[in-house]
């Protein structure tokens, strides 16, 4: 049994990953291009090689067990984690089944909401996770073909930050956004009501597929609403989202004197903003994103949407964007961004159950992230400097038991990571470009501008490929630093490489799978 598992995990790590990426993003191209020229037919056939494809399958099954941030997530039976030769054996399942997959019932995992109430996530099990992905790989690319360009949740090449871009475009003094207002919207339990039939009517995909995903959404199902909902916590179901929501953008629109058309408004999933200018009218436009969102079983939540001017300032996306007096945008993290942030730093520093050093290390990469995510906003403020926190810690760790100052103001800087001064400097996605449109010089190279640092040289040394598999960095998959000589103290330029995080993964063949 042990010679077993050796040569299972053995047989795992030695599969031809650089070969099966190439042959999935092959297939993913050619799906983009059909739907962009309207051949919907031959996307359909093109979808039904990915299904039955070895690599896509192999790569589905790592995706969720290895790669994905819930992959230790159990499902309604209770498994973590696979191993070897239950991911090989889980393979062969999908090869059979692919157009025929049956859904288990979902793990339900109550998430508390900032109004107080709670949302339910819904975990599916691991093996429903990788039809789910497997269904993702061949959906994801003909969608992209018909995508807005001012979507920007949960899409590949797209992000956050290219959303905070946008308005930052459209409500900077050049703009004359000291006279505009925006409209907040909010949509009343969105994944909740999404209505089943827009899902499918909207779907491309063959009918094997098209039957998994309606098996998907009524696994899902919630009580009262039976043909409503798509389940949070389900690998596909924010790209479902997306293709129910699709259109929205288009709704407010206008031409300018020079005759050029505008959509000047801003999605995020479920999140949307819309920039007016003085003289729109915002209940007309409410009044049509109601009806749009009435087509789809939702609605607009009357409590929680509003028309903002923008000298008064509003939240999105975690940053609170307010015009000035003197015309100037400013954008900051919000209130309670910060407050959420604070409170997880505070937890760790205050707690007795381990020492500084275990302390430092957890609050390394909150710290990091949340400078990292913030790194494009105006963070001068002393609010912002994270000195009473860094100074909090300061004192708790030198209380620490045989700790000297030394050893104490070494743990606070490793706690506190500095992070680049970026104000401003985020290039934004370029119109309705996305990584399936097979533009690899493109694509390599803007990833590499998301980075900076030692990331941000190893890749532009590298030319954008991995040093482990010789591919570019056009996928989603995160961009790992490795330390050459396994010194991590150790951080010349010529001891550090750029790997996607799964080849970083195979580098350390003693890391845990």
């Amino acid at each position: 049994m042990i010679r077993h598992s050796y040569t299972a995990s053995e047989s795992w790590k030695g599969m031809p990953w650089k070969k099966f990426r190439s042959t999935l993003f092959r297939l993913q191209k050619r799906i983009f291009k059909a739907v962009q020229v309207g051949d919907k037919p031959k996307a359909r056939s093109l979808q039904k090689l990915i299904l039955k494809s070895r690599a896509a399958r192999y790569l589905a099954i790592r995706q969720v067990t290895q790669l994905n941030a819930g992959k230790k997530t159990a499902g309604i039976d209770g498994k973590k984690s696979l191993t070897f030769e239950e991911r090989f054996a889980l393979e062969e399942l999908l090869k059979s089944n692919h157009s025929n997959w049956h859904h288990q019932g979902l793990r339900e995992i109550p998430i508390p909401k900032k109004d107080g109430t709670t949302r339910l996530l819904k975990i599916p099990c691991i093996s429903d996770r990788a039809w789910q992905c497997l269904a993702k790989f061949a959906l994801e690319p003909a969608h992209e073909a018909t995508f807005h360009a001012r979507s920007y949740g949960f899409r590949p090449g797209r992000g956050a930050h290219d959303a905070q871009q946008y308005i930052q475009t459209n409500l900077k003094s050049s703009s004359n956004g000291i006279n505009k207002r925006v409209i907040e919207l909010d949509i009343e339990k969105c994944f909740d009501r999404i209505d089943h039939k827009i899902i499918m009517d909207s779907l491309i995909s063959p009918k094997g597929l098209k039957l998994g995903i309606f098996r998907c959404l009524k696994s899902g199902v919630n009580p009262g609403f039976p043909d409503q909902g798509t389940p949070q916590g389900g690998v596909v179901s924010p790209l479902l989202a997306n293709i129910a929501l699709n259109g929205i953008e288009k709704i407010y629109h206008y031409k300018d004197d020079h005759y050029q058309y505008h959509e000047p408004s801003v999605r995020y999933a479920d999140d949307m903003v819309i920039i007016l200018r003085p003289q729109d009218n915002a209940d007309e436009i409410l009044a049509k994103i109601s009806e749009f969102l009435a087509q789809r079983g939702m609605n607009v939540s009357v409590k929680k949407t509003k028309v903002t001017a923008a000298t008064d300032g509003f939240d999105f996306l975690g940053w609170n964007f307010k015009v000035q007096k003197n015309g100037k945008l400013r954008r900051t993290p919000s209130v309670e961004n910060f407050k959420a942030f604070r409170k997880k730093v505070k937890a760790i520093v205050n707690n007795s159950n381990y020492g500084a050093k275990v302390k430092a290390e957890k609050l390394a990469p909150l710290v990091r992230g949340w400078r990292l995510y913030h790194r494009f906003c105006k963070m001068d403020g002393s609010r912002f400097s994270l000195w009473f926190l860094n100074h909090r810690a300061y004192t708790v760790f030198n209380k620490e038991p045989k700790q000297t100052r030394h050893t104490s103001e070494r743990l606070i800087d490793k706690a506190f990571p500095a992070v680049p001064y970026s104000e401003g400097r985020h290039v934004m996605v370029q119109g309705e470009k996305s990584p399936y449109d097979g533009n690899i010089a493109y694509w390599s190279a803007r990833n590499s501008k998301l980075y900076n640092g030692e990331t941000s040289f190893a890749l532009k040394r590298q030319n954008h490929t991995c040093a482990d598999c010789g591919l570019k960095f056009i996928d989603e998959e995160r961009v790992h630093l490795h330390h050459i000589d396994g010194n991590h103290a150790n951080c010349q330029k010529n001891n550090l490489e750029a790997l996607h995080e799964s080849c970083h993964d195979y580098r350390h063949m003693g890391k845990s799978e």
